[in-house]
């Protein structure tokens, strides 16, 4: 973006784009921060706002109006403000402002009440002018009782021209307090065209020298080359004929067309004055923001022939280096310095993307024509803020003898409201930060406020002897004028004496209810003078003392002195002082008793600051003073205590500390409990302030308590604190540790939060006081080795824990179908227990158990299952006969393996197979076995295999039934479970990994009968034969003797019928 042309309502007329529509299109999005603001002695509190038409652009240029010492004003532009001029639309209008306290009412000036003029030829009315949007008081100067006014915008054209118009722009100046008015349109002449003065554009820049010269610019001439032009006051008022459209000025000056390569560099677009080649004539400066393929430059022309002297040209293309230019004497030297506004430069930001931000640069007069640049430049803070829009020499604003300077920013601040930064002059130049940052009171709407698109300073409105301001807003029709505030120059000092505070000596009394206590106090003095330009006789200050004051930024501190009178730490005081004359006051201070307080090392700081009444009633020009803000209204003296450390009052304790533990090693996956046992001792030659022992705790660890178990033990009082993610643990050692101490005390603390990450475990241990020197003593780790350990423990049972034989209801069969037939159940489970502290990840179980001896079985396995993460895999198939299985439980068992189909007919068991053994392990039979992988296990937690087997009863009962010498001896079957831990989650190694065996027993148990030896059975049946034989021949001689022949006892044959019923019941 820069200086645009836009075509007028005229066929041929091409004006230049005004500066405010320049300036007013700009990205409204982005978001700027709020700017740094200190308030000094502009009154923003109650500034003078003058409100214009609405739509007008009231505010648009802005100037001061003394046009003598009984009158004060000012004068403002509205360039579209609709006049009583006939058929103008948006011709603009300069309106008169009359400055009282407490009113703003402004009046249009009349320059011009005619409308569009014509002219007859051939009997023929032709239009010649062309005032509608002609943007009068788009610029806006005075120069004692004259006014001069522009428009810029301002078309006329010739009989050679028609239908065409030209936009050379014109001006009028008001003499001698309104009372005549006299056009000046210096390009109005027959140089027609845009290769002539047709496009000038005359006072879209003006400028007045101090004798009145008047200096136009006009950045459209010669294809918007630019030119300047000046002509004294008094020659324009005498060369001013009504009715003549072109006149001719004595003495006008104005620069000549160049070399076509100068086109479009737009000459004139800002103009100032000031003395630059020492023959005491005013030269000019115009801005050329195109110039030089568009880096931009400024020329400073010669006051007399308007030749140029030198040109300075802009560091950037496209920054409008040039916009704005001012001269005024900064550095207080004699001569006029220069500043010139970019503000368009860029800035590369943070992120390296270029943002907008405005630049001023100062050049300072060293000499004739010898201008210096002065680093660092200043540059804005606002995005697209346009920084350097404006530059208004403001005068000594401070009254500290150098000139001061405003810069606007108008589309800066939080809603683009605009911003007026006001810089302090010294001297080596303007002061990088500004002194005081003026905020609009409007935020941007449809369009910007615009707040300082236009400033004008210098001028003491209200002759209270400071400069004032006024600033233009004119997107929303205002201009506000602000003033200065007297400066008040204050000092002040603060007094302690003696600065030494012994606590043996108590010299003043204190009163607490009806008791009066001694205590050690000291003399405490502050004075207060205050000077400087145009100030009331009297000036009144609000005065504070803070005693201790460093202490109030401590949590829970205690003021260690208090005043004498109040028993308080604080004392506010108002305090008058005449102008020029110093006061002082004088009170007492004095020291709490030391047991209320612990640091007796450090100073008692003591502050004084101090301000001007708020409440203190205004001037007769309804303002209030200011302190200077480069005033120190912040004094601070110190009180030391008197300590017993010999006549430098310096203690120097020499600290030594030594810790033991109770452990060397902590176990992931435990508390870890750890006492610290030190002994602290102090063999300097002073005491130890406020010590304390300091023990930095890792992250892993947390404190338990002080140790209570040794009354040899010190009990000591901790606090457990944290500060930035550091905890530590602050125990106190005695104020003063005194010189020969040696104590010996313990710490609990327990370390439950160990990571694998780190191999040590260190607290830091020191011990530190408040003593400037030998303060600490050397801090001492205790380091802790991180270990990973695991108690790991296989228990196993075997249920029944016996096997008695022979088997009840059991019997010998050739087929088995179900699990009965083969023997009794036997079951063994093993648990694998993790007892910790460290978890296993990945342990390998392995079972062996008998199987078969001699190719005979001894256990038949059915089925295992498993509790926990374990997966186990057989070397052979479980129950392979395909038996049917006895559940107590409907669900199936867990992880039981499908055999083939395999049939098995009952072997001849060979006798005395086993008749040699006694324990069947696997180291004298064959076995099956079982490979297990067991996964996470926590501490305290397990993992449970079963197996389930039948005892093959065959074996043992024909095995051992031809055998006498082996009968009913007991056998032992025999498994053997044995674990390995191979890995454990942790990236530290265990120094050992645990693994052990378990043998699980069930012993084979025979029930004995009660006769050791049995009769042969030949000799039973002998027996047997012998009886029956000696029973027959029993019965063979009884018979011989008639034994069974027997008489009746009955003698009739009803009694025998009689009996049989009764005998046939009793059977």
């Amino acid at each position: 973006m820069g200086l645009e042309r836009f075509r007028v309502k005229t066929q041929r007329t091409v004006a230049l784009l005004p500066r405010a529509l320049l300036c007013a299109i700009v990205g409204l999005s982005l978001p700027a921060p709020p700017p740094a603001c200190e308030a000094f002695n502009l009154d923003v509190e109650s500034p003078a706002v003058y409100s214009g038409p609405r739509g007008s652009y009231f505010g648009y240029a802005v100037d001061f109006y003394l046009a003598d010492s009984s009158s004060a004003s000012v004068v403002i532009g509205a360039p579209k403000a609709n006049t009583r001029q006939v058929n103008v639309t948006e011709g603009g209008s300069v309106f008169y402002c009359p400055w009282n306290l407490g009113q703003s009412d402004c009046h249009a000036i009349e320059f011009d009440a005619e409308g569009d003029r014509s002219v007859s030829l051939n009997n023929t009315e032709h239009q010649v002018d062309f005032k509608s949007h002609q943007w009068f008081g788009a610029t806006v100067r005075s120069h004692g009782d004259t006014i001069l006014a522009c428009a810029p915008l301002y078309s006329w054209r010739t009989e050679k021209d028609t239908p065409h118009s030209d936009a050379t722009g014109t001006c009028y100046l008001s003499i001698h307090n309104f009372t005549k008015f006299v056009e000046y349109a210096p390009c109005r002449t027959e140089i027609s065209g845009e290769g002539g003065q047709g496009y000038c554009q005359g006072g879209f820049s003006a400028d007045f020298t101090s004798d009145g010269k008047v200096v136009l610019g006009g950045p459209g001439s010669y294809f918007w080359q630019g030119q300047v032009i000046s002509a004294a006051k008094e020659d324009i008022i005498k060369a001013y004929y009504p009715g003549y459209f072109m006149q001719s000025v004595e003495g006008q000056i104005q620069t000549k067309q160049v070399h076509s390569a100068y086109d479009d560099s737009y000459q004139g677009y800002s103009v100032a004055v000031g003395e630059f080649s020492g023959d005491q004539v005013e030269d000019f400066v115009a801005g050329v923001p195109k110039g030089l393929m568009l880096y931009g430059s400024v020329s400073i022309l010669n006051g007399t022939d308007l030749k140029t002297m030198i040109n300075y040209t802009g560091e950037q293309m496209g920054s409008y280096f040039g916009y704005a230019v001012a001269t005024t004497d900064i550095n207080s030297d004699g001569m006029a310095d220069l500043l010139v506004g970019a503000p368009m430069f860029m800035v590369r930001g943070s992120g390296g993307r270029l943002e907008e931000m405005g630049r001023v640069y100062v050049y300072l007069q060293r000499g004739p024509l010898n201008m210096e640049l002065r680093l660092p430049h200043i540059t804005g803070t606002q995005a697209f803020g346009r920084f350097g829009s404006t530059i208004a020499p403001l005068g000594d604003l401070n009254q500290d003898g150098f000139n001061d300077v405003a810069i606007s920013c108008p589309f800066g601040g939080e809603d683009r409201q605009g911003l007026v930064y006001i810089f302090n002059g010294y001297s080596g130049g303007l002061r990088e930060k500004p002194s005081q940052v003026i905020a609009g009171q409007w935020a941007a709407g449809t369009i910007p406020a615009s707040f300082g698109f236009s400033l004008r300073g210098a001028k003491d409105l209200d002759m209270n002897g400071y400069p004032d301001l006024i600033v233009g807003a004119f997107g929303v029709n205002k201009a506000v004028l602000y003033r200065s505030r007297p400066i008040v120059n204050a000092s002040a000092s603060l007094t302690v004496y003696p600065t030494m505070i012994n606590p043996e000596e108590k010299s003043c009394m204190v009163t607490s209810g009806n008791t009066s206590v001694p205590v050690s106090c000291v003399n405490l003095s502050f004075c207060i003078s205050a000077d400087g330009k145009h100030l009331p006789g009297v000036l009144d200050f609000q005065v504070e003392v803070q005693l201790d004051s460093r202490k109030h930024k401590q949590k829970g501190a205690v003021k260690r002195a208090l005043f004498l009178d109040s028993q308080q730490p604080l004392l506010r005081r108002s305090v008058r002082v005449r102008h020029g004359e110093r006061v002082c006051n004088h009170t007492k201070i004095y020291l709490r008793d030391e047991k209320e307080f612990r640091d007796k090392l450090s100073s008692i700081h003591v502050a004084l600051n101090f301000s001007l009444d708020p409440e203190a009633a205004a001037d007769s020009h309804g303002l209030r003073p200011i302190l200077n803000y480069q005033t120190t209204d912040v004094i601070e003296q110190k009180a030391q205590i008197l300590l017993d450390c010999g006549e430098d009052n310096i203690c120097v304790p020499d600290l030594k500390l030594a810790v033991h533990g109770d452990k060397r090693e902590v176990y992931l996956g435990d508390d870890n409990s750890l006492t610290l046992t030190f002994n602290a001792k102090n063999e300097g030659e002073g005491g130890a302030y406020e010590a304390e022992l300091y023990v930095v705790l890792p992250p892993e660890a947390d404190y338990s308590g002080i140790a209570r178990n040794n009354e040899s033990l010190t009990q000591l009082t901790c606090s457990f604190e944290m500060e930035n993610q550091t905890r530590y643990l602050s125990c106190d050692l005695g104020n003063p540790m005194k010189s020969g101490t040696s104590l010996w005390a313990g710490l609990r603390f327990t370390v439950p939060r160990l990571k694998d990450t780190h191999r040590t475990v260190q607290f830091e241990m020191q011990i530190r006081s408040k003593n400037e020197n030998n303060s600490h003593s050397e801090a001492v780790p205790y380091k802790l080795e991180v270990v990973v350990q695991a108690e790991v423990i296989l228990q196993g049972v075997s249920r029944p824990d016996k096997v008695f034989f022979p088997p009840a209801n059991w019997k010998v069969t050739k087929n088995y179908g179900a699990e009965q037939d083969v023997g009794p159940a036997v079951e063994h489970i093993y648990e694998l227990v993790n007892n910790g502290p460290s978890r296993i990840s990945h342990t390998l179980l392995e079972l062996r158990c008998p199987l078969s001896v001699q190719g005979h079985n001894l256990l038949y396995p059915l089925e295992f299952s498993t509790e926990g993460p374990v997966n186990c895999t057989a070397d052979r198939n479980m129950n392979h006969l395909h038996l049917k299985l006895q559940h107590t439980s409907t669900e199936p068992p867990i992880l039981a393996l499908k055999a083939q189909e395999h049939r098995v007919e009952r072997r001849d068991v060979h006798r005395n197979q086993l008749a040699h053994l006694t324990n069947l392990s696997c180291s004298n039979v064959e076995c099956w076995s079982l490979r297990c992988k067991v996964g996470l296990l926590e501490k305290g937690t397990t993992a449970i295999l079963k197996v389930r087997s039948r005892v093959w009863a065959e074996t043992f009962t024909e095995g051992l039934a031809g055998s006498k010498k082996r009968a009913y001896k007991q056998y032992v079957l025999e498994c053997l479970a044995r674990y390995s831990v191979e890995k454990m989650p942790y990236a530290i190694l265990p120094r050992h990994a645990p693994s052990g065996h378990k043998k699980v027993v069930t012993p084979v148990v025979w029930n004995k009968p009660d006769i050791e030896n049995s009769v042969p059975l030949w000799i039973i049946i002998l027996a047997i034969l012998a009886g029956l034989l000696l029973l027959a021949l029993l019965i063979y001689v009884l018979y011989k003797f008639g034994f069974f022949k027997r008489s009746l006892p009955y003698g009739t044959a009803m009694e025998k019928a009689q009996l049989k019923p009764q005998a046939a019941s009793e059977a």
